[in-house]
């Protein structure tokens, strides 16, 4: 996953998949989804990113499965 902010037009362009894009959906105001011909997620636009986003707060956490012993 690859996030790119634009400051001069306030957008995150978030990129999932290397895929070509079939087609792109509006899924609200600021958010557009970005498909590729299977309707997986190649990109996520986000307009207003640190309104809508809260951009300059962004984190990352992984969380690991974890093991049921008996």
């Amino acid at each position: 996953m690859n996030i790119k902010y634009f400051s001069d037009t306030d957008t995150a362009l978030v990129e999932f998949l290397d895929n070509q894009l079939e087609e792109t959906r509006e899924i609200s105001d600021n958010i557009y989804i970005d498909l590729d011909s299977q309707a997986n997620i190649v990109s996520m636009t986000i307009e207003h990113a640190r309104k809508v986003a809260h951009l300059p707060d962004i984190s990352y956490q992984q969380f690991e499965k974890e093991k049921i012993t008996a």
